[in-house]
Formats: C-alpha cells, sequence, structure tokens
C-alpha cells in the first residue's frame, strides 16, 4: 500500500473526470456477506468464531490456508509463572489499517515473559479481504475496542492499552476517556496525517470506490485501500485529535516514531508528545540519523542509519518487529521489495537489498521497506520503563 498522502494526491484529478469507479472483476474486490461477530462474552469464544469466519470468507494467497488464518485471527498469550499465579497486568493491542493482529506477535510474546496477559485484537473489516474495509462503521471499530477492553478488565486489575498507526489513534481515544486505563503504547501513532487532504475522503467515498489496488501479496497486510477504508482512518484522526484537545494525557505514554516515516508526520507527531502527553514518566523514542528536534529529556534518539546492517532508515512499520521474526524479519520469508521507486532494478540476489522506509532511494542501491527493529530488545525494554 502506497502512502496515502501519495494516493489521495493523484486521486484528486481523476475525481473531475469521472464520478464512480468500479473495483477489478475479482474475489479480493468483492465483499463478504457481513462483518463477523465481535461481542462475545468470553475471549476465547471472540477467537474461535473469528477464526472460523476467516476460514470460510477469505481470500487465501498462499496454499497454507491454516497459517493465513493464524496470523490474521485475534490472540492472546499468557504469562508463565512457577506457580501459575494469575496475571496482575493487562494490555490490549490494536492493530493499523489494513494490518492484523500478528503485526503484535513479538511484543506480546515479550511482554507475556514479563508477566502481562497481552491480547491482540482484529478490528472488522480485516484478515479476509480488501473489500471488507467497506463493510464497518466506525462505530463498529469504536465498539469492538470497547468491548475487548470490558474482558480484559474482567480478568485483570491493571489495563494498558497499545496501537500501531490507526490502532493507535483508537485507543488514544478510548484512554483519553476513560481514566481507568493505566496508560498507552503507541507505535507510529497516525495522530498527525501527512496529508492536507484527508479531509475529503468522507466526500471521495461517494464518488471513487478505490484509492489504490495492488498485487496482494502480503499475508498479514492488505496491499489496496478502498476510499471508505481511507474514510475510517480520518475518523479515527478526528477522534483522537478531539479526545486529546479536551484534555491532555496525564498518563504514562510510550510513543515511536521514525523520523522518515512516509505516512504520518513526525514532527508534529513530536511536537504533540510534548504538548499532550505531560507524565514525566512517558518517553517518545525516535528513529534518526540525527538527535531529535526536541529539548523534552522525554525524547530518546536512536540511529536509524546503518550501514553496516544495509539499513538507510526506519519505516513506518519496521519498530513494531523482532529481527527474528519468521516472516518479517530480518531472514523473514517476505520481503518488502516494493517501496515506491522508479527506473531501478530488483537485484536477483535479495539479500544484497538495502532497507529503508517508502520511496527513499539512493543512487546505485535498490531500497526494499525495513520491515524489523533492529532495537527490539531496546523498544521491550522502553516498555518495561515506562509501565512500571
Amino acid at each position: 500500500m502506497r502512502p496515502l498522502r501519495t494516493t489521495l494526491l493523484a486521486l484528486v484529478p481523476a475525481i473531475t473526470l469521472v464520478a464512480c469507479a468500479f473495483p477489478p472483476e475479482n474475489a479480493l474486490y468483492q465483499q463478504s456477506p457481513d462483518i463477523p461477530p465481535y461481542m462475545q462474552d468470553q475471549f476465547d469464544d471472540y477467537v474461535s468464531e473469528t477464526r472460523d469466519w476467516i476460514a470460510t470468507h477469505r481470500v487465501f494467497l498462499t496454499d497454507d490456508h491454516e497459517m493465513e488464518i493464524t496470523r490474521n485471527s485475534p490472540f492472546e498469550v499468557r504469562p508463565k509463572t512457577a506457580t501459575d499465579d494469575e496475571p496482575s497486568r493487562g494490555v490490549l493491542l490494536v492493530h493499523g489499517l489494513g494490518s492484523s493482529p500478528w503485526y503484535f506477535h513479538d511484543i506480546a510474546t515479550e511482554m507475556a515473559k514479563n508477566g502481562w496477559l497481552a491480547r491482540s485484537m482484529l478490528l472488522p473489516g480485516h484478515g479476509t479481504r480488501p473489500a471488507d474495509l467497506n463493510l464497518p462503521d466506525y462505530a463498529d471499530w469504536k465498539r469492538s475496542v470497547a468491548h475487548q477492553v470490558a474482558l480484559l478488565e474482567r480478568e485483570v486489575d491493571e489495563v494498558w492499552l497499545g496501537g500501531f498507526s490507526t490502532g493507535g489513534n483508537l485507543v488514544t481515544s478510548y484512554a483519553a476517556q476513560n481514566p481507568e486505563i493505566a496508560g498507552l503504547l503507541l507505535f507510529s501513532p497516525g495522530i498527525e496525517p501527512d496529508s492536507d487532504l484527508l479531509f475529503l475522503a468522507p466526500v471521495v467515498k461517494h464518488l471513487w470506490d478505490w484509492i489504490d489496488v495492488d498485487p496482494e501479496v502480503n499475508v498479514i497486510n492488505y496491499q489496496s485501500l478502498s476510499t471508505k477504508a481511507s474514510e475510517l482512518y480520518y475518523r479515527s484522526v478526528s477522534d483522537a485529535r478531539d479526545s486529546l484537545d479536551t484534555q491532555p494525557f496525564d498518563r504514562p505514554a510510550l510513543i515511536t516514531m521514525s523520523a522518515d516515516d512516509s505516512v504520518l508526520d513526525p514532527i508534529e507527531t513530536l511536537r504533540s508528545f510534548e504538548t499532550r502527553f505531560p507524565n514525566p514518566v512517558s518517553r517518545f523514542v525516535w528513529y534518526d540519523d540525527t538527535k531529535a528536534p526536541s529539548s523534552d529529556p522525554r525524547v530518546e534518539t536512536r540511529n536509524s542509519n546503518l550501514p553496516d546492517q544495509q539499513i538507510s532508515n526506519f519505516s513506518h512499520l519496521s519498530v513494531l518487529f523482532s529481527p527474528d521474526n519468521p516472516y518479517y524479519g530480518e531472514k523473514g520469508s517476505f520481503v518488502f521489495v516494493e517501496n515506491g521507486q522508479e527506473d531501478v532494478t530488483l537485484p536477483n540476489d535479495l539479500s544484497t537489498i538495502w532497507r529503508s522506509s517508502w520511496g527513499y532511494s539512493e543512487p546505485g542501491k535498490y531500497h526494499g521497506r525495513l520491515t524489523w527493529n533492529p532495537y527490539f530488545d531496546a523498544l521491550i525494554d522502553s516498555i518495561e520503563d515506562v509501565t512500571k
């Protein structure tokens, strides 16, 4: 999926020429009958029924259907203790637009090792086919998050919320309005998009069906984007901003951001942290090759230019994944080679490619998307520091 700013800019001239667009003749762009139920009384039932729904309605991209179902289904990781004590702390993790619960596989696993009950939910419209993002309303997303919070609160005394990109917006607005939430973990939160045209999304959805249609080759992320999906993201941005404008978030929060994020506005996100997240325990982790432009002592910089690892800078999604992740990791089975480059030939030996954010290029180098975090262990340490 291309950055939203790029796709919206490309769409504006077309709106003046055509009143409506039709999706390609492919099952990927034909909607399922409805979204799956998400108000089950027990988390185990939610997982089981969602898996069954995905198995029935997913358009599979590989022959390994079980792998695709698992990597798109909600899950939990429980801590293992010598005494089998029930965990007292829990975290609900919410993925981003077009992605899947498996985006939090690595973070949930590590947090469980540190005593957390970690759950990763599925936002309605995900896990099956890109067209299904036309089915939910924003209210479905809000209700599904609120319901999963309620289920987690039954089992633990202390609840934290974590979110990536759009998921970061959803948990921010919920936590801001519910003071019983202990704190936030926000990974590339989508509060400050890098687009001045996002306000057009509610109008554009009536004129055009699809902003971006790309080959679907990634089993844990939609590559295509409908105008309805962009409107859902717009609603999440407005909701999170309104909540923070009403009152700054005074509980602890961890925020991470790449200075080269191609989807969001990193500087505005940093400024938002400085003014809207005043808790002294909060931390902002800034990935860049120069020190973050901030005098706030709570801001930490980690060098994103690592030529010895063939890494030029960090991408929107890379912070979430361990280098050992079997799909997105350093030796993972999926290589994000489509990276917005033109007139550059993909080398036959993929081990020679460099990694970066979307659209970055240098003469004589082919750049694929960076999909793992070389500082993943340090990220887990930061989570522990903030949540103490």
